[in-house]
């Protein structure tokens, strides 16, 4: 298992949980885009997280998903999380 979340495996998991609007290009430059531009809602990024909580052995809290509007954001959460299940062990 990966020791931080990055911007590929975050693309990854959420084309597996939601699929890509045709619109959008995951593989641009979207870290500071907001998911709900890229086509991604509240009920996507549920899945998102528990995706990302399985496959990383994480918890991330609820309201986290909710206030994490971009890539960036996200990303910053989980890598927080892996960093306390990290030091923990």
């Amino acid at each position: 298992m990966s020791t931080s979340f990055t911007l590929d495996d975050l693309r990854r998991i959420l084309r597996e949980a939601a699929g890509a609007d045709e619109g959008v290009d995951l593989d641009g430059d979207i870290l500071d885009v907001q998911f709900e531009s890229l086509g991604y809602e509240s009920l996507a990024l549920l899945e998102t997280g528990s995706r990302i909580e399985r496959e990383y052995d994480i918890a991330l809290d609820e309201d986290l998903l909710a206030d994490a509007q971009t890539p960036r954001t996200l990303m910053a959460a989980v890598n927080q999380a892996l960093g306390t299940v990290q030091s923990a062990a």
